[in-house]
């Protein structure tokens, strides 16, 4: 395992304002698992895109070997070509399209120019079962399935193709901990059988399961490459190299405040949206109190994010019945801006896709919701606009050279951040967050929690949806236990153990 299949050599590449990589160096074996690690905006996913031709040459300064043939890629599909494959942590599907033909596009099945649709079949149901997906038939509708699932359609589609390296960007962020379990097999299997991959990804224990080797990135520059192997490297020395400092407790230490209840849903039922028989939601009751955080964990397609989405101006779901109460006051909330203006904020688990607007800057992701409250006879008032996403710029320490940065070119922590911003400008009660800390770096989680404990400290409800048992475990006063849209318990802090929620977790209907 000694040949080296990848170089990348002082690579060098900068955004408007912003040096992502300064002289960034990475060497990767033949047939080895490498991990790229570092916090959020040290470079990562900007190296492989520069590996990967989505950076192409011209736009970067240095040089990539790869198999000992330097190489000039001008596009995604000349990488490709030589067995490049990337998985971004964005996902890349067609929604009206089916599992099958997502898996197949560009790569179709076909002779003469028609395709194969029993090859097709046949072949993305192997697929599918690689990767944990068995159960889905190949015809299924991609936006009719969730993120977890679309995730993992994904890493089917780069298998697809003829592999030599196989990148993975977060490839686990938006899986549940058996699905995750099953990916990380996979990758072992696929070493076995020669495949190299490099995998980017924030969940330490999930890199010291699976990599050969790690690299360190620490703002755009190579810190160390580490030998996981040789028996000296744990996941203390691997925050050190990530954050230059030591990271001794993962959770920042709270005293909760905890006063009169702030928040109830009672005897919530919702359906499916798209099949009208299909119960998604059964008798749900669950209430928070002032300075609380709660949790809801439960494994996926439990139910815990179209719970978030039917109570939050009945955003998902058909069929919803059953009342909200803020404040002991019964409130409708028929549409996301009645749910806004009720004191509701919900951060979604997907922060590209329905959380920002990409395209556009930091001021105006912060105040789109909170645009009524800015603005007099329907003009907004720019000075005020601008102070207020320069605050929340400071206050929760978006690193980025101004409120004007376009919010597609900052890191997932930074991201996540703008989201947060935006919705507690709205001054909610209540803040409902789905995976606050999905694809974040072990040093960005810290900040995010102490935001929410900062919120909770100011008298506001929290209400924490994670797929990451410590995570909900480290944080919540309180937990909620969901499995096939019930709750099948709820757990105080001091009697919680991933045991006992995994056990109300795996609980079926009865």
């Amino acid at each position: 395992m000694s040949e080296i299949i990848l170089e990348m050599k002082s690579i060098t590449k900068e955004f408007p304002g912003v040096k992502a990589l300064e002289n960034v160096n990475l060497k990767v074996k033949k047939g080895e698992i490498h991990a790229l690690m570092g916090e959020n905006g040290a470079g990562k996913s900007t190296l492989m895109k520069v590996l990967s031709g989505v950076y192409p040459i011209g736009t970067y300064d240095g040089d990539i070997l790869f198999e000992e043939n330097v190489c000039a890629f001008k596009d995604i599909r000349q990488s490709e070509d030589l067995g490049i494959v990337i998985i971004h942590q964005e996902l890349a599907l067609i929604p009206d399209l089916s599992i099958a033909e997502n898996i197949f596009l560009g790569n179709e099945q076909a002779k003469k120019g028609i395709i194969n649709w029993n090859e097709t079949t046949l072949k993305t149901k192997d697929l599918l079962a690689k990767v944990g997906l068995a159960g889905e038939s190949p015809n299924t509708q991609i936006n009719t399935i969730g993120v977890g699932k679309q995730q993992l359609v994904e890493i089917a589609k780069a298998l697809s193709k003829r592999v030599k390296l196989l990148i993975l960007d977060e490839p686990t962020a938006a899986l549940n901990e058996a699905d995750s379990e099953n990916l990380l097999n996979l990758l072992i299997e696929l070493r076995k059988q020669g495949m190299t991959a490099i995998i980017i990804s924030h969940k330490l224990n999930e890199i010291m399961k699976v990599a050969d080797s790690i690299t360190i990135l620490r703002d755009g520059q190579t810190i160390e490459t580490l030998n996981v192997h040789d028996g000296s490297v744990t996941e203390d020395r691997v925050i050190k190299g990530m954050v230059g400092r030591d990271l001794t407790n993962r959770y920042p230490s709270r005293e909760p405040k905890i006063g009169e209840t702030i928040f109830e849903v009672k005897n919530w039922n919702a359906y499916h949206p798209l099949h009208s028989e299909r119960k998604i939601l059964d008798e749900i009751n669950i209430h928070i109190k002032k300075g609380e955080i709660v949790g809801i964990a439960g494994l996926m397609g439990s139910g815990r994010t179209e719970l978030a989405m039917s109570v939050f101006g009945k955003a998902y779901g058909q069929k919803i019945t059953g009342s909200v109460h803020i404040n002991g006051k019964e409130v409708e909330l028929k549409t996301v801006d009645q749910a806004i203006k009720n004191g509701l904020a919900y951060v979604s688990e997907d922060r590209k896709g329905n959380g920002l607007i990409l395209k556009d800057d930091i001021r105006q992701n912060i105040t789109l919701p909170s645009l009524f409250k800015l603005s007099k006879n329907s003009v907004i008032n720019n000075n005020q606009e601008i102070v207020e996403s320069e605050e929340y710029r400071k206050k929760l320490n978006i690193k980025t050279p101004s409120i004007w940065q376009t919010v597609g070119n900052l890191s997932g922590g930074n991201q996540q951040k703008v989201v947060l911003s935006k919705w507690i400008l709205t001054d909610p009660e209540v803040l409902i967050l789905d995976e606050p800390t999905r694809g974040i770096d072990v040093g960005a989680k810290y900040e995010i929690y102490t935001i929410i404990n900062q919120l909770a400290n100011e008298g506001k409800g929290v209400l924490v949806i994670s797929s990451e048992l410590p995570e909900v475990l480290g944080i919540c006063d309180r937990i909620y236990v969901m499995s096939e849209g019930q709750i099948t318990g709820e757990v105080l802090k001091k009697d919680a153990t991933q045991e006992n929620l995994m056990k109300y977790m795996t609980k079926t209907r009865g």
